[in-house]
């Protein structure tokens, strides 16, 4: 049979290497100069290490990705220790004085201290002290730090600052002691210069400057769209309603502060300043001051 001619054949070239003759098909053609398959288990075995070794390489791409991912969520989440919940930046004092009394008007007054207010200031101290932090320069994050400092409009914004920045060290500490030790050099440090120090992380893991910025601007309107559901007060709903508003709103936010020079840099919202120097001072409120 043609099964017993071929067993017969792969024998004679196991034991006298005779080359086997050309054989043509419609499907394949033999060569008397093709070497010989390997036997079964080496095409496996081979096959097995090569995926394998494709797998890990793929998986540890995969991890680096993902880890500079979950690192940007986790610096985002409402709840990392910050405090950041328990602050209004004006908005309580602007639904007080009637200037927000539903969900489109926080929407707008948000949108609009998104990019008058943090793009310029927070935003663009954080992107310039990512590098910073990355190449040791303890005099340019000490000039950033002090920025701030000097341009908080209220005793009640520059304590935000301070207090966010400081709890955000002592999570440090806790979770990423190494980072939190090059901190100590700085004594105290404002929120974004803690922020960018506390990125330092995802940056290695191959986050970029424009997704960091993307995470804490995220993580400063679901702060704040909190505040509005609190403050006016407004449904669960409406505060997503406002978030959505403000997820289109903040890539563009973002490119203006990395577009940003320490020249063009500024904080200067009248109104804003008006309002929380009022809310140090409200009869009666929800968030702290």
């Amino acid at each position: 049979t043609m099964t017993a001619r071929m067993t017969i054949l792969i024998l004679m070239r196991r034991d006298t290497h005779t080359a086997i003759p050309p054989r043509k098909s419609r499907y394949l053609t033999t060569t008397t100069d093709m070497p010989m398959a390997p036997a079964a288990s080496t095409i496996t075995e081979a096959a097995g290490a090569a995926g394998a070794a494709g797998a890990a390489g793929a998986h540890s791409a995969v991890d680096a990705s993902d880890t500079a991912l979950l690192h940007l969520i986790w610096l985002a989440s409402p709840a990392l220790p910050v405090g950041g919940f328990s602050y209004s930046e004006g908005l309580e004092a602007a639904v007080d004085a009637d200037r927000i009394t539903d969900g489109p008007s926080a929407a707008d007054w948000l949108a609009d201290q998104l990019h008058l207010a943090l793009a310029r200031a927070d935003l663009a101290v954080l992107v310039q002290a990512l590098p910073a932090w990355d190449r040791g320069d303890t005099l340019r994050l000490r000039e950033l730090d002090d920025w701030v400092l000097r341009t908080r409009e209220t005793q009640e914004l520059r304590l935000q600052s301070e207090q966010m920045g400081r709890s955000l060290v002592e999570w440090l500490k806790t979770v990423r002691p190494q980072h939190a030790a090059r901190a100590a050099d700085l004594g105290h440090l404002t929120y974004p210069v803690a922020y960018a120090l506390a990125s330092q992380a995802a940056l290695q893991a191959g986050a970029s400057a424009r997704g960091i910025a993307l995470g804490f601007a995220f993580g400063w309107a679901e702060n704040m769209a909190q505040a509005a559901i609190k403050s006016v007060p407004l449904g669960q709903s409406a505060g997503q309603r406002i978030l959505a508003r403000l997820a289109t709103e903040i890539p563009t936010a973002v490119d203006t502060a990395l577009a940003m020079s320490d020249d063009e840099r500024q904080s200067f919202s009248p109104m804003l300043a008006i309002l929380s120097a009022r809310h140090e001072h409200q009869y009666s409120r929800l968030f702290r001051s």
